[in-house]
């Protein structure tokens, strides 16, 4: 039996006991009442183990959550730095990659204006070229008509 059934007990001894006439006093056997003090004295250890049991449990069960909750956070910081540094990694690769487009850009620019100053070389060189027999075909052309004419 638990201690609050022999609390229970204890009142159903004073509810049942005989009353005194013309007042609310009750004569109750103290046998009885001595009885289950004694009950209750000895009982009192055994809940007041499983009392602290229940609270040692408690304890520990409060202190798994702790670290688990700990454990999580720490997870969570964990990944969180991660995505940082990735991030961090992908912007400096696009900042990377934007400094070989824009030397890729300059080195284009620049091969097209070298291509275009050849080009323009090759070109000037031919029109003196061209120029230059344009002057012997014409030359050319003069003397044969020259040698028409005086035939």
């Amino acid at each position: 039996m638990d201690i609050i059934q022999l609390v229970d007990r204890i009142e159903e001894v004073v509810d049942t006991a005989k009353g005194l006439p013309m007042t609310q006093n009750k004569i109750v056997n103290p046998d009885d009442i001595y009885e289950i003090v004694d009950e209750i004295r000895h009982q009192f250890p055994e809940d007041l183990k499983q009392a602290r049991w229940i609270v040692k449990q408690r304890q520990e069960m409060v202190e798994e959550a702790e670290r688990e909750a700990n454990r999580i956070l720490e997870d969570a910081q964990e990944r969180a730095r991660a995505m940082v540094d990735e991030q961090e990694v992908v912007r400096q690769a696009d900042a990377r990659a934007q400094e070989i487009m824009d030397d890729a850009r300059a080195a284009e620019r620049e091969v097209r204006l070298g291509a275009d100053d050849y080009a323009d070389e090759v070109m000037a060189n031919l029109e003196v070229n061209l120029g230059k027999m344009l002057t012997a075909v014409q030359r050319g052309r003069d003397r044969l008509q020259a040698g028409k004419t005086t035939r």
